[in-house]
């Protein structure tokens, strides 16, 4: 039999891709046939598989519960007051400061008016505040009131007031619009629980150092005081009235002196936990900022003051302000009394020279006059001798020999009293000469000093 041979077109058709897809086709037709059978196997194959992965992971469980009250993380026994009704711009920079400051287990309190609050409670620092349970806003209801100092006064002498708006509190510490706390201070707040009461010196050795302005105060020693007395209206601070109480209760810890001195006001002490300025700074006593190294001392311990106090940059400085509240000489009046000193110590020295010359040709006049007196003296004791001579010729020449003796002494005597004068007289020719040299030297003097003037 001979071989078959197939027509060119069927073996042109006969590719690659076509047996390639011929025999994909035939094996999922094979699969499809198979898979009924094998579904349960590979389905069992598949739960066994899963299941092992799962019991190789690790088991987590989250219990994460939102609190309620933000405020529950913070000790509800401490908080930082503030009473301002005021509407201040600096209330919300001092504010995040002591928030810094303050030891963070302690809360926050602002007491204002509705302005103030409204105020305060726009920035979005004092928001996060408020949502993480560090700060609280509130507004007084009626009859309370914040809107005087004597209104402050009354609430803070009244038991309910601590009973209804500040309930579980021990601990206050109460600043004011002018206070702040310092950074750099190297002791904690949390140190200070024991004092009953403790602030700043209105004078040294006080009797009680419990400025109220920037204070710790214990709120059972508070309650102690208003169980047994009670403030009259438009009377003394409430700092003060407790005071003069605080001290006489046995058993509480209460600033004096020098001692539980938590703040600077009146009195100057090293490195205090911060600063009371009344009134930003109106009213400051002198023997503690009125020294300018000591002020700079203070600034640089305590750099926050610049927040709370009305202050100024140094080229803002007026001219002649000697750094010390008071107006000294300008630099042009300086450079004028500088001039003016130089000027009337020249002139004294001038007049001194004038006073020497003046005195120096006194003496030599009075040189002169004794000169001519000595010379007059001599011109008579001649005459004498010539008298002498004429009675011993008279005499006779005996007593001529007597006295030959006596005249040549005489003449001896005389000769040698010359010889000075000679000499004093050469003298006082050389002191004029001088005394006109010099003469001559201050009139030049003086008409160079004439044309330097015009």
């Amino acid at each position: 039999m001979g071989a078959i041979t197939l027509p060119p077109l069927v073996t042109q058709h006969v590719t690659k891709a076509r047996l390639l897809i011929a025999l994909s086709l035939i094996l999922t037709w094979t699969i499809a046939g198979l898979l009924p059978h094998y579904t349960p196997t590979i389905r069992a194959e598949l739960n066994s598989r899963i299941a092992e992965a799962r019991q190789k992971i690790p088991k987590l469980k989250v219990d994460w519960k939102v609190d309620a009250d933000p405020r529950a993380k913070y000790d509800g026994r401490k908080l930082a007051l503030i009473i301002e009704p005021r509407p201040i711009s600096h209330l919300i920079p001092q504010m995040l400061h002591m928030v810094s400051v303050v030891p963070p287990d302690w809360r926050f309190l602002f007491i204002g008016s509705e302005k103030s609050v409204k105020s305060i409670g726009r920035a979005s620092t004092i928001k996060h505040q408020q949502i993480i349970g560090k700060l609280d806003l509130m507004v007084l209801p009626p009859p309370w009131s914040i809107e005087s100092k004597e209104h402050i006064y009354r609430a803070l002498t009244d038991t309910r007031f601590y009973d209804e708006f500040l309930p579980g509190v021990e601990w206050i510490l109460k600043y004011e619009s002018d206070s702040i706390l310092c950074a750099n201070s190297e002791t904690s707040l949390n140190e200070w629980l024991e004092w009953s009461w403790a602030g700043a010196p209105r004078k040294p050795n006080d009797r009680f150092s419990g400025n109220g302005g920037l204070s710790l105060r214990r709120v059972s020693a508070i309650k102690r005081v208003l169980d047994f007395q009670q403030r009259y209206n438009d009377t003394e601070a409430e700092d003060e009235w407790f005071g003069k109480r605080m001290v006489i209760l046995p058993g509480e810890k209460v600033a004096t002196g020098d001692q539980g001195v938590l703040t600077v006001e009146d009195v100057y002490y090293e490195k205090p936990m911060g600063f009371h300025v009344r009134e930003g700074g109106k009213r400051l006593k002198d023997w503690v900022w009125k020294n300018q190294e000591q002020r700079k001392k203070i600034f640089e311990y305590c750099p926050e003051l610049s927040l709370i106090m009305d202050m100024k940059l140094e080229r803002e400085r007026c001219d002649g302000d000697n750094g010390e509240g008071g107006f000294g000489p300008t630099d042009a009046e300086k450079e004028a009394e500088e001039k003016k000193k130089k000027e009337d110590e020249e002139r004294k020295k001038k007049e001194k020279e004038d006073e020497e010359k003046r005195k120096q040709k006194e003496k030599e006049k009075e040189k002169e006059k004794e000169k001519e007196k000595e010379k007059e003296k001599g011109g008579d004791e001649g005459v004498d001798t010539a008298q002498d001579a004429s009675e011993e010729e008279v005499a006779g020449p005996e007593t001529a020999k007597e006295k030959d003796g006596g005249a040549t002494e005489t003449k001896t005597v005389s000769s040698e009293q010359e010889k000075p004068k000679a000499t004093d007289n050469a003298e006082t020719e050389k002191e004029k000469v001088d005394t006109d040299k010099e003469k001559e030297k201050a009139d030049a003097d003086k008409e160079k000093e004439k044309e330097k003037d015009e």
